[in-house]
């Protein structure tokens, strides 16, 4: 229903438009005020959507009161009442905001036809309104769609140059120019705080919560300027684990990664955050990576360190892409290392024991379900240690095929061809992984390896060729389309479209329906 304020010092002009719109409108809500001052005063309680403004009263004039009125209600429309067609006039009203005029006298259907149009335009603006704040709504309700599905693929994948840039815009997040993993462990039977840790997280405004898989959360934190990275990641992990409660100590830690330049680096951050997480058992519940005892030597330097920590990075890419020759190639090679510097036999079968219990996190993180690794007995020589550690590298490879063995083997194109069906819905990777029984970061890898094409890049390539063929019938807008194809923000996919094609949806849709004359 809408409301209409008649404003005019001439009661019969007054009553004669309220009769005509009663007549023409018959649900319109109308009052009327005799003078600009009275205006003032009832628009307040009035709230009208459409004031009927006389120009020439006495007192306040029509223009002097709508500008008035305007300052405290911009969303009201006016329409000017009066018998002055001068320019002057018109610039003025045109200036403040006025919709249109009527010229006294005016025909019943003039007046009926000028206000049926503005009524119209209100129409227009409460539904485009209407629309936006729906588009709002379902944007917030997909945001952490997006924002798991980024983590899992910087994580475990590459996130394509063309999605990022605008999947950081789309997120909102205060992003810096170096950033940081944190892995959080929670103990058995608590994944219900997982929306506690996330809700810790998303006050803190500086990063983005991954999947949780098994019991453990990756986190991507974004450096704070004026903050030191020590400071920023205790600060964050001691909010995290005050979710904890009364358990604190029981089960939870964070490991902490280092700082990396670009959210391309990411990954090596993250494997950090699992080395750092290997001994649970300390009084703190967090540790740096930077602060992992090496257990080379007692003498170990700074470069053997350094080594030391870029072998534990490449035994998880290695795990990670299933590469168990190298694996056991890696592993026996860090023990030979040991023997021929001599070091002591306990030290380098726990330090073996914790490279073993990084690679079953990783297999974990994957999907795999994979013991953690243990020595049945303290080994009494090198030879001894070489031959267990190679009996749990085994265990371990074991496990990774038996998983593979039960994918059934159109499983990745079942993936395929849901994506495909459903790519104009806000899918994503942990809801695709519940659907099929697997780990959203095992769907990652195994549709990389498979099909040759990220994720993201596949879905993003579904919603474009679907655009595509929307844009062939004249009669939908891009704004329809933009939300038909899965997207919720036109500008998003207007830019996402622009770099994938080289053209902006307007003019890929000019240079098709003009092939299309061309070709009749």
């Amino acid at each position: 229903m809408f409301k209409v304020l008649i404003v005019d010092d001439e009661r019969i002009e007054r009553e004669g438009l309220h009769a005509i719109l009663r007549k023409g409108f018959p649900d319109l809500e109308i009052e009327e005020a005799p003078n600009g001052k009275t205006a003032l005063e009832r628009v307040g309680s009035f709230r009208p959507d459409v004031i009927l403004m006389d120009i020439k009263m006495p007192g306040m004039n029509g223009l002097e009161t709508v500008e008035r009125i305007a300052a405290d209600h911009p969303d009201i429309r006016y329409i000017m009442v009066t018998a002055f067609d001068t320019f002057e006039y018109a610039r003025q009203a045109i200036k403040l905001g006025v919709k249109d005029y009527l010229l006294k006298p005016s025909k019943a259907r003039e007046i009926v036809e000028t206000v049926g149009k503005v009524l119209k335009q209100i129409e227009e603006e409460r539904k485009t309104q209407e629309i936006a704040l729906l588009q709002q709504a379902a944007l917030k309700k997909a945001m952490p769609l997006v924002e798991t599905d980024v983590v899992t693929q910087l994580l475990f994948d590459h996130v394509h140059e063309v999605h990022l840039e605008e999947l950081v815009g789309l997120l909102d997040t205060r992003t810096a120019n170096e950033m940081f993993v944190m892995n959080v462990t929670l103990p058995p039977g608590s994944e219900s705080l997982y929306s506690a840790v996330k809700e810790k997280v998303r006050q803190a405004g500086c990063g983005w919560v991954g999947a949780m898989y098994g019991r453990h959360i990756p986190i991507i934190v974004f450096r704070e300027p004026n903050r030191s990275f020590r400071s920023q990641a205790v600060s964050l992990a001691q909010d995290i684990l005050s979710a904890a409660g009364a358990v604190r100590g029981a089960g939870w830690f964070v490991g902490i990664g280092g700082v990396c330049a670009s959210l391309q680096q990411i990954r090596q951050s993250y494997q950090e955050s699992l080395a750092a997480s290997m001994d649970t058992t300390t009084a703190v519940k967090y540790r740096f990576y930077e602060d992992v005892p090496t257990r080379n030597a007692a003498s170990a330097t700074a470069a053997a360190s350094a080594a030391g920590k870029q072998r534990e990075k490449q035994l998880l890419d290695d795990v990670r892409l299933g590469q168990w020759d190298s694996v056991r190639a890696n592993v026996m090679d860090v023990i030979e290392r040991y023997e021929r510097e001599g070091a002591n036999l306990v030290l380098a079968q726990q330090r073996m024991l914790e490279l073993l219990w990084v690679a079953s996190r990783m297999l974990n993180d994957m999907g795999v379900d994979a013991e953690a690794p243990v020595y049945s007995f303290q080994a009494q020589d090198y030879r001894q240690l070489r031959a267990e550690t190679g009996l749990i590298v085994d265990r371990l490879r074991e496990a990774y095929a038996e998983h593979y063995s039960r994918l059934e083997p159109d499983t990745i194109q079942r993936i395929k061809q849901f994506i495909e069906e459903h790519s104009h819905e806000d899918i994503s990777l942990e809801a695709i992984g519940k659907r099929v029984g697997l780990s959203p970061f095992y769907i990652s890898k195994m549709f990389k390896e498979q099909l040759g094409i990220n994720y993201i890049d596949f879905l993003t390539e579904c919603r474009i060729e679907k655009a595509k063929r929307l844009m062939a019938d004249p009669e939908k807008s891009l704004k329809e389309i933009t939300f038909e194809v899965g997207y919720h923000d036109p500008n998003y996919f207007s830019k996402v479209f622009k770099k994938m094609c080289e053209l902006s949806p307007t003019e890929y849709r000019k240079a098709l329906l003009q092939g299309r004359k061309e070709s009749v």
